[in-house]
């Protein structure tokens, strides 16, 4: 059965002075889903688990992104996280000093309910 999307949820995170691609895609994923709850779950008698979380970061350089640390952000559902090319790297011009900024879409995906 194919799965059906009812929920996205949009966040930004950065990391001011470490360079950290991973603590900024972490504080992305929980701005996503700082404001977020869906007690239709429950309401509905639907297990957590069978809920799918899809999650897409952002960030300049995704090769340096810890996936799997990633996972602890998301407090239900079986989770995936991806990293792509996105997000900001800004440069002060006085200091060199990098800030890396990464936006983060988290998905939800049920299956279709009859």
């Amino acid at each position: 059965m194919e799965d059906q999307r009812f929920i996205i949820e949009m966040g930004m995170g950065n990391d001011l002075h470490g360079q950290d691609y991973t603590k900024a895609a972490a504080r992305a994923i929980e701005d996503a889903i700082r404001h977020s709850s869906i007690p239709m779950l429950t309401a509905l008698g639907i297990d957590h688990q069978e809920m799918r979380v899809e999650v897409t970061v952002g960030v300049q350089k995704p090769e340096e992104v810890y996936l799997d640390g990633l996972k602890d952000c998301l407090p239900r559902g079986r989770v995936s996280i991806h990293a792509v090319k996105g997000g900001l790297d800004i440069t002060n011009p006085d200091s060199g000093e990098v800030t890396v900024i990464a936006s983060a879409a988290v998905e939800a995906f049920l299956p279709k309910q009859g």
